[in-house]
C-alpha cells in the first residue's frame, strides 16, 4: 500500500488541567506503521511535550499499552493498516493518568502479593550445568505487567479495593509452581474479600493479555485451589453440639 496520512486522536492531560482533551493529528502512513510509531511521529515532528511510555519495540516490555479505539493494546505491534477509521488513542483505564497516556504504574504493581519477582531462580537438571559465565538460570515470568488486563476488568471500572487479574494470576502461578514460596500465605491472601471471588468471570483480561499468561483462567484455577481448601478445613474442624438457645422447657 502507498503512503498515506492517518488521523490520530489522542489523549492529552497534563498535572493542573481542568479535564483531559482530545488532540487531532494526521499523521504519514504506510502498510507497517504502528501506533507507537504515529505517536513517535507526533512527538518528534509536531509536539515535543506528548508524554508517552515505550522501550522494546516488540511486546517484551508492556510499557507502551493503551486502548486503541476502546480497546486493550500494545502500541508498539498495533498496526495502523488494522485499525478502521481514525485511530483514538486513550491511557489504559484503571489507573490514575499522569500525562497524557502515561498512569501511574505504581498503583498497578501495589495490587500484587509481596513479593513478586519477575524473574525468579529455577532448577535444571542434575546432570547439566550453567553456561560458563552464568551461576544460577533464571526463569522468566509470561506476564509483563503492562496493566492492559486490569485496565479492560469490568470490576476493577467500579471497584478499586479488587486486586485485579494480574495479581491473581500471579498469585495462582506462584500456587502452581511455589519453588519455596509461602503456599498457605497466598492462599489467604487471595481468599480476601477483594480477591479471587470478586472477579465476575467476564474473560476480558484474557481478551486483552497480549502474553497469552490466559489471566481469567488462571482465577478459575485459584478458586478451584481455595474450594478445596475451604473443604480440607471443613473436614479437619470436628464437629460441635448443636447450642440450644431461648428459654429452657
Amino acid at each position: 500500500m502507498s503512503d498515506a496520512v492517518r488521523t490520530l486522536r489522542v489523549h492529552r492531560f497534563k498535572r493542573g488541567d481542568d479535564a483531559p482533551r482530545v488532540e487531532e493529528h494526521l499523521v504519514p502512513a504506510h502498510e507497517g506503521t504502528t501506533v507507537l510509531e504515529a505517536l513517535r511521529w507526533i512527538q518528534l515532528q509536531e509536539d515535543p511535550t506528548l508524554g508517552l511510555r515505550h522501550s522494546c519495540f516488540h511486546a517484551s516490555c508492556g510499557t507502551c499499552g493503551v486502548r486503541v479505539n476502546g480497546r486493550e493494546r500494545l502500541a508498539c505491534v498495533t498496526r495502523l493498516s488494522d485499525v478502521e477509521g481514525a485511530v483514538i488513542v486513550d491511557p489504559i483505564a484503571n489507573l490514575p493518568v499522569l500525562h497524557d497516556l502515561v498512569v501511574d504504574m505504581a498503583a498497578f504493581v501495589a495490587r500484587f502479593p509481596q513479593p513478586h519477582p519477575i524473574v525468579r531462580e529455577s532448577e535444571f537438571l542434575p546432570e547439566s550445568s550453567p553456561a560458563d559465565g552464568i551461576d544460577d538460570h533464571e526463569r522468566y515470568e509470561d506476564c509483563i505487567e503492562c496493566g492492559l488486563c486490569l485496565s479492560a476488568c469490568p470490576v476493577a471500572a467500579t471497584d478499586d479495593t479488587y486486586v485485579g487479574p494480574a495479581a491473581l494470576a500471579y498469585a495462582q502461578r506462584m500456587i502452581e509452581e511455589s519453588r519455596g514460596g509461602d503456599r498457605e500465605a497466598l492462599l489467604h491472601w487471595a481468599d480476601q474479600d477483594a480477591g479471587a471471588w470478586r472477579c465476575h468471570a467476564a474473560f476480558e483480561c484474557t481478551e486483552a493479555c497480549p502474553s497469552d499468561v490466559r489471566p481469567a483462567q488462571r482465577i478459575m484455577a485459584l478458586r478451584r485451589e481455595l474450594r478445596g481448601r475451604r473443604t480440607d478445613h471443613d473436614r479437619a474442624v470436628p464437629d460441635r453440639p448443636a447450642t440450644v438457645t431461648g428459654a429452657s422447657a
